[in-house]
């Protein structure tokens, strides 16, 4: 199996200003082709830095991504760093710079500054992936039949190239096997029980099938990935095993295929053809954007408000007053009158509510920080629960508290 180096280059990076979503987006790319990611590099943009770790990565890897550094200031001095490693010089490519002049042109400029004609200079032996939607090409070195890729850093940008021109092309040069993935999603066991229950299923697998177990906040998802040189048959041989493991843990599985929960409960809501609303508090919207990251979405989300001020859970949701002066606006009374509001105000088959303290500080009615009640409310039946999660910081807080509540309604649905 071939390997990869993966490195990210920027001062922005190091310093905690720019979060690193391209190795995540490479690595996951690169694994459906059989390409094992063994490192990830972060490093500053300087010049020998970069040549360092250029060296030390073609030591361990087989192919080696470079993302940041190819932008047309001065600070950005990948190009240069790749040249000098590689013994080569910089020259004016023709084809990639006819490529930008259009790029340009069709942007409404129509004049080649000489900072943008200097990122259609490459090295001479490097192979040029055009950029489609920026200005710094994707350059490619060969050495000892080994690759090294370079590619800008905006995730925009490296995603296309990725997958439309870099992972064709290393599938074709390396003739690599396929790999087929399915995903088993399992809640209300805790993973120590769960692979005592399976142990003999798993060890059973054939040699080609590989099994991980993935936490992601309640729910255990057991990832199968099969290789082979048949895509249809490992395709087969997948849901084989599944049909074999499904009546060990059947009362815990919410889906056996797919991988977000938001998708897993997109596939139920359109099957049965039920909307659904939010109404959110503590958790800012979160809600509303999971469910609304499925294309298709259209079909069943009706919409979601954000009545973070308690006058707003009053005059818009129809909570009332005296709710919240008995038991304050963090409790499961107002949570199951915000889903009950909620439904009303949409017109939805169901509505979700949250009412909490994301932190850091405690809430105004002196609640601690972590603690959320939450209402799922579907036709005229509501269920309220509490969580409470001081560990958490404010954003993981909000995606936790969310995930939980999907989870929760999918099981819900399930069960009826």
């Amino acid at each position: 199996m071939k390997n990869a180096v993966l490195i990210t280059i920027g001062d922005e990076i190091l310093s905690g200003n720019t979060i690193d979503t391209n190795s995540n987006f490479i690595a996951s790319e690169l694994k459906n082709i059989g390409i094992q990611v063994s490192q990830i590099l972060t490093i500053s943009d300087e010049i020998e830095t970069i040549k360092k770790a250029i060296a030390s990565a073609f030591e361990t890897g087989d192919l080696i991504i470079t993302t940041g550094g190819l932008g047309p200031t001065r600070d950005d001095k990948t190009k240069k760093a790749i040249a000098e490693f590689f013994n080569d010089e910089i020259i004016l490519d023709e084809a990639t710079f006819n490529h930008l002049k259009a790029y340009m042109e069709k942007r409404g400029r129509l004049e080649i500054l000489e900072r943008n004609r200097e990122q259609a200079c490459v090295p001479s032996r490097s192979r040029v992936f055009q950029n489609h939607f920026g200005t710094a090409p994707c350059m490619m070195m060969e050495w000892d039949w080994k690759l090294l890729f370079s590619l800008p850093g905006v995730p925009y940008e490296v995603k296309p190239l990725i997958k439309d021109q870099i992972i064709p092309y290393l599938h074709d040069k390396f003739s690599l096997h396929y790999i087929s993935t399915r995903i088993v999603s399992v809640v209300g066991i805790p993973e120590s029980i769960l692979a005592d229950t399976i142990e003999e299923w798993e060890l059973a697998l054939p040699g080609n099938i590989a099994l991980s177990y993935l936490p992601v906040g309640t729910r255990v998802k057991l990832r199968l990935t099969a290789t082979g040189e048949n895509e249809s048959f490992l395709e087969q041989q997948l849901e084989d095993e599944i049909q074999k493991l499904l009546p060990l843990i059947k009362s815990n599985v919410i889906a056996a295929s797919g991988d977000k929960i938001e998708k897993i409960l997109a596939e139920i809501l359109a099957e049965r053809k039920m909307t659904v609303s939010t109404a959110e508090s503590c958790t800012g919207g979160e809600l509303a954007r999971m469910l609304t990251s499925n294309s298709g979405s259209s079909s069943y989300f009706i919409g979601g408000i954000i009545p973070y001020a308690t006058e707003k859970k009053i005059g818009i949701l129809k909570v009332r007053k005296e709710t919240v002066d008995k038991f304050t606006v963090v409790s499961e009374q107002v949570a199951t009158e915000m889903a009950e509001g909620c439904q009303q105000l949409f017109n939805a088959d169901i509505a979700l509510s949250t009412t909490g303290v994301a932190g850091p500080g405690k809430g105004e009615d002196g609640k601690e920080v972590g603690t959320v009640f939450y209402s799922i409310r579907v036709k005229d039946q509501a269920v309220t629960s509490k969580l409470y999660m001081p560990h958490l910081d404010r954003t993981d807080f909000m995606y936790f508290v969310s995930q939980k509540i999907l989870q929760d309604l999918v099981l819900l649905l399930i069960s009826h």
